[in-house]
């Protein structure tokens, strides 16, 4: 059941998903969706990377802005604003949101800090890696469908971690082009980031099967590597 969780006065909705082992949580997946949609299009992912993740809670929020495109959806920024500018400022903002609420999230699970995942869709993809980067302390990782990498030039200035990446991106992707993800790659690993990328052939803008393999296998390796 979804709750709403405060986070230095404001508010997002979210839905959860337990650890599919039953017991306490020992890591936390962060989900965020696209624009206009809500916390609920990713969290029906949860069952299935929890086969890899048994011990991981999951938490999808809902954007913080309503959607200007969608009468039921949410937005993290405005994608439509024609100045560049602008648009950072809106992720800005979103991240200062999303910032305190990784925190309210990782002490409600009782999960240390540095056991924090980010997957992203789309926008959210965006947002996973724009705030991901400059978490105080890393995240565990970071995982991209289908999005592209934010202000590279300011990547060096305000970057505070360099956790490793996964990024997918359907080769036939007609909403975000698939040459974001190489662009995406190429600024982080001048940045100092380890980075995976997968296109996946004959997908347009979504997540299919093949995406979710690719990222169950390394949030495991992952995963595994960080308790050995």
């Amino acid at each position: 059941m979804p709750v709403a969780p405060e986070a230095k006065g404001t508010t997002l909705m979210s839905h959860h998903h337990h650890p599919v082992g039953g017991g306490e949580a020992k890591q936390l997946i962060v989900m965020l969706h696209g624009y206009g949609a809500d916390g609920e299009d990713l969290i029906g992912l949860a069952p299935y990377l929890g086969q890899v993740m048994p011990d991981a809670a999951f938490v999808a929020p809902n954007a913080p802005f309503p959607c200007a495109m969608s009468a039921f959806g949410f937005q993290w920024f405005d994608v439509w604003d024609a100045d560049s500018t602008r648009r950072l400022e809106g992720a800005r903002l979103a991240n200062s949101i999303l910032q305190p609420f990784y925190d309210v999230q990782l002490e409600a699970h009782n999960v240390p800090p540095q056991e924090l995942y980010i997957l992203g869709f789309s926008q959210g993809t965006m947002m996973a890696l724009h705030s991901g980067l400059r978490r105080p302390v890393a995240p565990r990782a970071i995982v991209g469908f289908a999005g592209r990498l934010m202000a590279a030039h300011l990547l060096a200035e305000e970057m505070t971690c360099k956790p490793p990446v996964m990024l997918a991106h359907g080769k036939d992707d007609d909403v975000v082009p698939v040459e974001s993800l190489e662009q995406a790659n190429r600024a982080l690993r001048a940045a100092g980031v380890e980075v995976e990328c997968h296109v996946i052939q004959g997908l347009g803008h979504g997540i299919d099967e093949t995406g979710v393999l690719h990222a169950a296998q390394f949030l495991r390796r992952i995963g595994e590597a960080s308790q050995g």
